[in-house]
């Protein structure tokens, strides 16, 4: 559309756009300038921080093996000066500025040709009216920044960043020639720090074709993890590795070994069905990305470590889960890297008659633990720094033993929490009803000290019993223990299970074999008794098999004369029976094994097989006697001692006993007496225990230490399919102990789910009612 062309309207429009354009030039000009002062101002802080640089290089750049930096590097920063100076001077002169400035000014680089403005006018008269003005100044301003950029950088090229230039040169020299100077570590500083930014940052890893799992595979690697429960079911391991191996067979081909890397092929030709399904299994979690960390506990890493040490007996009851835990605790509280609570049960009046020998009673738990510390300080020489705790616990007339009441991991704080050690863990864990220890513990250990099989073996309808608490014991350690040690073979093969002795001897009985073999060493007679037997008057504790043994081979053993030490609940039925056989035993109360009028014995009987791991053996063995025990499990620890006397037959029996009689044992050597030690047996605790690597953060490659040298982890990589099912059982069991009914059905001493008013007294603890309240009655 065309429009009537006025020449008033065109001057006008024309002085508006002046206006803009002087406007425009005249803020780029400002502009100009604020950035020359801001440029110059750049330059001087820059040659401030070149001298600071300067003036620190050789502490910055020097070790404290060299007393000076070398001559080429001190030539160097000569060299550098100078050039720092030049640098100064071209942006401090004033020239630089008026430079700066001259190519600024309008007059210099800005014409207006008016008319060139006028034909541009002219030319759009008969367009649609629209007249570009600013399309035509912003091509003018362009072209001015092109060309003073241009002039800008091949001026700074050539004077200004010259300079520069040599510096970064002469620093990469500098770099190049510390390298190569002996003892200089600047260099490997800065490698490690590359390598440090580098693992910041991981590059994706590429995928892998991995083929994924079928039936045959999900079903052996489900039958291997349930191996635990299927032998509760009675399918033996064996038969379950046999099922594994038939069902993986069949995926075990070349398609498999292509998916895994080379490194990991090779470990696929050892034979192993089990490692290589574990393989198998992680490298295809591993391909889905998945990480399985396990069950979240609490970060120790930064605290002190606690060890609580939990049992069923007391002193001054002389049972060995009494006393074997008193001394774990007095030897482990002499490591500094970690503090020690003893946690044992305490009982009521009543029942403290039924247990504590010469009708020995407390009053309060300070009374009690005061006693306890005096007794461990005489036998061991040095005061021992632990924490006796105590928890409720009820006598059981029936089991002969001490159940616990209530929720006994409740009794240790849960900021001490770390490591538990359960002796008899099944024991404890029976008619447990509270938190499982593995889930408020770090770490928990199981000590089995008694043979309940063999006990349970001798009481009415033994066999049927014994098979219920079998599977009892193997449901129950499994749940609540992440290890277990077993004291000898002796004991029932539970799971998570090592055999290792972890019990040593009073102190006191290494002294007085001391003593005998100095008085042999004098040619004095050490011993000038015969024959003794000592322990807890009860049939399973050996009386049996002693008289059965002495009645057989009366005749053969003419003269032969036995001293018996014990009290117990079958006292009367053991002499009654000794009596009636017309035995030569000499009956007396029981006493302390370190008494002096034992001292001079020369042979110990222990026809025993119920005992686990005995300990009246281990303490005649380091007083120097002999011992004349059976061919069993539970003596297996002191076969290698030369005193011991080991007879597989009742025939074997009497040549033993003859050979002990007619000859002196051999003194202990120093090994053997350390073997015997307390001291020893906290060694081989904490290594079977793996406590040694715990307690120095090293838990995670001893978790997996069957599986060093593997190149995938399975503790990371993928779910423990045993660590569900012991949540399971857990979980099972916690529901099953909080029926009472259900809990007296299966033999549990009443009154033991939660404790009694008396406990709450003794103790001064809180009504179970408002410690854990009921809302809703």
């Amino acid at each position: 559309m065309a429009t009537n062309y006025q020449p008033s309207n065109a001057f006008s429009f024309f002085s508006k756009g002046w206006r803009d354009v002087r406007d425009s030039a005249d803020a780029d000009l400002r502009l100009m300038k604020d950035r020359a002062n801001s440029f110059k101002n750049l330059a001087t802080s820059f040659e401030s921080e070149i001298e600071n640089f300067l003036n620190s290089a050789a502490p910055a750049f020097s070790v404290p093996a060299i007393s000076s930096p070398p001559p080429a590097e001190i030539e160097f920063v000569k060299k550098l000066q100078p050039k720092l100076s030049e640098i100064r001077r071209a942006y401090s002169s004033p020239d630089f500025s008026k430079k700066v400035l001259e190519k600024w000014r309008p007059s210099a680089k800005i014409r207006i040709d008016l008319s060139a403005i006028k034909n541009a006018i002219v030319s759009e008269e008969f367009g649609d009216g629209i007249v570009d003005f600013e399309r035509g100044f912003k091509g003018r301003r362009l072209s001015f920044w092109e060309g003073f950029k241009g002039e800008i950088e091949s001026e700074s090229e050539t004077r200004v960043w010259e300079p520069i230039r040599v510096l970064k040169t002469r620093i990469k020299e500098f770099e190049k020639r510390s390298s190569s100077f002996d003892g200089f570590k600047n260099s490997e500083f800065l490698e490690k720090l590359k390598s440090s930014l580098k693992s910041m940052y991981k590059e994706p890893q590429e995928s892998k074709e991995v083929p994924p799992l079928d039936v045959p595979e999900l079903l052996a690697y489900f039958v291997k993890q349930s191996g635990p429960f299927l032998d509760q079911l009675g399918v033996s391991r064996d038969t379950c590795d046999k099922i594994v191996e038939s069902l993986y067979s069949k995926r075990k081909n070349q398609f498999l070994l292509q998916s895994l890397s080379g490194e990991e092929s090779s470990l696929l030709g050892n034979g192993n069905i089990n490692d290589e399904l574990d393989l198998r299994i992680a490298s295809v979690l591993q391909s889905t990305g998945h990480r399985y960390e396990g069950h979240a506990k609490q970060d120790l890493s930064n605290k002190e470590r606690h060890v609580a040490i939990v049992t069923t007996a007391s002193l001054p009851w002389m049972t060995g889960t009494a006393v074997n835990p008193l001394f774990r605790a007095a030897y482990l509280s002499q490591s500094k890297k970690q503090k020690v609570t003893l946690l044992v049960p305490w009982l009521c009046e009543s029942d403290q008659e039924l247990v504590y020998p010469s009708n020995v009673t407390f009053t309060s738990p300070e009374e009690q633990e005061g006693y306890i510390r005096n007794w461990l300080e005489e036998r061991i020489g040095f005061k021992a720094d632990f924490k006796i705790s105590f928890y409720p616990g009820k006598f059981s007339k029936s089991r002969r033993s001490i159940m616990p009441v209530g929720d006994t991991s409740q009794f240790i704080p849960s900021k001490d929490a770390d490591i538990a050690i359960l002796e008899e863990p099944e024991h404890l864990n029976w008619y447990h009803h509270g938190k499982r220890w593995t889930d408020k513990f770090n770490h928990v250990v199981g000590i089995v000290h008694t043979n309940y099989l063999e006990y349970i073996k001798r009481e009415k309808n033994g066999a049927l019993q014994a098979f219920f608490v079998k599977h009892i014991n193997n449901w129950v350690t499994r749940a609540y223990c992440d290890k277990v040690l077993r004291l000898s073979a002796a004991t029932q093969d539970v799971p998570k299970s090592v055999i290792c002795n972890v019990h040593g001897v009073n102190p006191k009985f290494l002294k007085i074999g001391e003593m005998v073999a100095a008085e042999r060493e004098l040619g004095q007679k050490a011993f000038t008794k015969g024959a003794y037997f000592l322990g807890k008057m009860v049939w399973a504790k050996g009386y049996k098999e002693m008289i059965d043994l002495l009645g057989k081979h009366k005749t053969d053993l003419n003269g032969f004369k036995l001293d018996v030490f014990g009290s117990g609940e079958d006292a009367h039925e053991v002499q009654s029976a000794a009596k009636r056989l017309d035995l030569n035993l000499n009956f007396q109360k029981g006493r302390d094994h370190a008494d002096d009028s034992l001292h001079r014995y020369k042979v110990f009987i222990n026809p025993s097989i119920s005992d686990v791991l005995c300990t009246a053996t281990a303490e005649a063995l380091a007083m120097g006697k002999f011992v004349v025990c059976a061919d069993h499990p539970s003596n297996e620890f002191f076969t290698s001692f030369p005193n011991c006397l080991v007879y597989k037959t009742p025939e074997d029996f009497v040549v033993k006993v003859k050979e002990a009689l007619a000859n002196e044992p051999y003194p202990l050597t120093p090994e053997q007496r350390y073997k015997l030690s307390w001291e020893a047996a906290t060694q081989r605790f904490m290594e079977y225990s793996e406590l040694d690597q715990i307690l120095n953060k090293e838990n995670d490659s001893a978790k997996s230490g069957r599986d060093k040298g593997r190149l995938i982890g399975k503790s990371a990589s993928m779910p423990n399919l045993s660590e569900l099912a012991d949540g399971g059982l857990a979980f099972a069991h916690y529901c099953l102990t909080g029926n009472e009914f259900l809990r007296l059905c299966t033999g549990a001493t009443p009154g033991t789910r939660i404790f009694d008013k008396q406990h709450c007294k003794d103790l001064n603890l809180l009504p179970p009612q408002v410690e854990n309240p009921i809302y809703g009655w």
